[in-house]
This record gives C-alpha cells, sequence and structure tokens, in this order.
C-alpha cells in the first residue's frame, strides 16, 4: 500500500498497512501513515508527538519480526485489532499476543492504545 491516502482508504486499511510496516522495521512506511500530534499509549510508554512515539519505539525495530492479525474491527474511524507479534532477542524468540485500538482521523492514525500482558514480552527480553 502507498504512503499517500485519499479519503476513499478505509481506517482499516490504514491500520493493516500501519501494522504491517511497524513489525517489519519499516519505520519510513509507518511514520507516513501516523498523524503529527499522535498520541500513544501502552504498559511501557505513553507519548504525545509522532517524533517521540517512534523515537519510544526504537528498540522494538531490532526485535520484531512481523505479525500475524487475528482479528479486527472498525467503526467509524475507530479500528480495534488482536494480533501476535513475533519477537526475536538473544535471549529468546516468541510470540506476544496484543490488542490495540487505534483512531483514523483523514487518513493518519491520530491515536493508539496497546494492551498485553507485559510479563510475556519481558520473558523474551534480556535481564536488566
Amino acid at each position: 500500500m502507498q504512503a499517500h491516502h485519499n479519503s476513499d482508504t478505509s481506517a482499516s486499511e490504514v491500520v493493516r498497512a500501519y501494522l504491517t510496516s511497524f513489525y517489519d522495521g519499516d519505520f519510513d512506511g509507518a511514520q507516513a501513515l501516523v498523524a503529527d500530534d499522535f498520541a500513544f499509549d501502552g504498559p511501557f510508554v505513553s507519548v504525545t508527538g509522532k517524533e517521540a512515539f517512534f523515537a519510544s519505539a526504537e528498540g522494538l525495530r531490532r526485535i520484531t519480526r512481523g505479525h500475524r492479525l487475528l482479528r479486527h474491527w472498525e467503526d467509524a474511524g475507530e479500528v480495534c485489532s488482536i494480533y501476535e507479534v513475533d519477537l526475536a532477542t538473544p535471549v529468546a524468540e516468541g510470540s506476544v499476543l496484543m490488542t490495540e485500538w487505534h483512531v483514523v482521523r483523514d487518513g493518519r492514525l491520530a491515536s493508539g492504545r496497546v494492551v498485553f500482558d507485559s510479563a510475556a514480552f519481558r520473558a523474551l527480553l534480556p535481564a536488566a
């Protein structure tokens, strides 16, 4: 999917393209789908602003190995996705089940909220 989206692109299509780019490590492609004032909330970080979000996610780029979308719902520009993310770290390889709720405005992600078992995620990371 191209980075330019017109008003005919559904919120669901925008989120699918974003998740694919993000979890494939294509942050340039993912950033093209995110509004400058993007607000994100998750177990490890809460930030406002596209630049701040991608800076906070930089560590993920090295360990994500794609995702599998399990369920996806859209309602009036809001999209809920349930998916598994594949991770590979020096400690282990595995998948983590995640749920994410995005609000899409003018063909770009305005906000995202991710929920997942942080213990399952941390089990794949080196001890701090």
